[in-house]
């Protein structure tokens, strides 16, 4: 604040204003007036004076340096994101691998800040597009809208299992298409909700036929009892559902209109895997071989949701317990 803008706090406050009223006098905050005068009223009311000269002081005083600026550190974050893994990743990861070492632990906040803030010229963009989003300033995503048509014989969400909410039994899935250029080719994205293993199915197009062929050759891979339930949007190249679900003894739910958190595991999977297959792109041209690949990449990252476990780490986990194998 500034010391007119303090005077004018100081006089308001003496003739009895409340601290909301005087944030909208100097067309502030209320936090920020509240925070101003919880820090700047020593042992008594609220002087302008004294409140500047404490927050002069203030200013003046060293702030702590930047723990990126450790150079173990940063050469670690540097690897990290060249490896394909976000700032929250690597600020989890660090906490599981150095659980003792506070001197090793950094949060996603300051990864982000010392991305946007140390880096200079080259160095700076090279980094900033080894984020998934690839932007070269912090802003926050945009929400869509789903615009997609109905399909007939829908079975709606409401009437899936409980037991798959709870994420505790494996074997239900989610699904989805991610387009590419002009909405002329496609992938299929499969997620497990208990693990996070992704599957990725090359579509030969994005009608309803090539829909039910690309999943029924990838699933038709997973073991029965790991292939208990599907749940998808609206989108219309999921027309042929019946014959899937007949095809591979699924049953197949479909979440609510406009409603994507329903499928929130999968939606999140397709912003990670757009950093691999771009919007704008023709995707008919990846071969399942290079698919492969790219669902091990996200297989292999920890996961926040996995406290920072990858999905294949979670996966032999439960498969040490259990005789059936999941297959991709």
């Amino acid at each position: 604040m500034s010391a007119e803008e303090r005077e004018t706090l100081s006089l308001g406050l003496a003739c009895g204003h409340s601290l909301r009223t005087m944030a909208t006098v100097l067309r502030r905050a209320p936090s920020t007036v509240s925070r101003e005068w919880a820090r700047n009223a020593v042992r008594g009311p609220y002087r302008a004076c004294t409140a500047h000269a404490l927050a002069s002081a203030r200013a003046r005083q060293p702030r702590r340096p930047r723990k990126l600026l450790d150079p173990w550190l940063w050469q670690y974050v540097r690897t990290q994101l060249t490896e394909g893994c976000s700032p929250e990743q690597i600020a989890g990861r660090l906490q599981r691998a150095y659980p003792d070492d506070m001197g090793k632990h950094l949060s996603a906040e300051t990864i982000y800040a010392g991305l946007y803030v140390l880096p200079r010229g080259t160095l700076r963009s090279e980094l900033l597009a080894a984020l998934r989003q690839a932007r070269k300033a912090r802003r926050p995503r945009a929400r869509g809208t789903d615009r997609r048509g109905q399909i007939p014989n829908m079975t709606p969400i409401a009437e899936r299992p409980a037991e798959v909410a709870t994420r505790t039994v494996p074997g239900h899935w989610e699904g989805d298409l991610i387009k590419g250029a002009r909405n002329g080719s496609a992938v299929g994205t499969l997620v497990e909700r208990t693990t996070r293993l992704v599957i990725l199915a090359r579509m030969t197009g994005t009608d309803a036929r090539s829909a039910r062929e690309g999943f029924t050759k990838k699933l038709r891979h997973v073991p029965a009892l790991l292939r208990q339930t599907l749940t998808y949007d609206r989108g219309k190249e999921m027309a042929e559902h019946e014959r899937l679900a007949e095809r591979l003894a699924i049953r197949i739910f479909f979440a609510d209109p406009y409603s994507p958190w329903q499928r929130g595991t999968n939606e999140n999977t397709n912003g990670l895997l757009r950093q691999y297959l771009p919007k704008g792109t023709d995707l008919s041209g990846y071969t399942q071989h290079e698919l492969n690949a790219i669902a091990h990449r996200l297989n292999t990252r920890p996961r926040t949701c996995l406290d920072f476990a990858t999905p294949l780490e979670v996966y032999a986990q439960l498969r040490h317990h259990s005789p059936v194998a999941l297959g991709t």
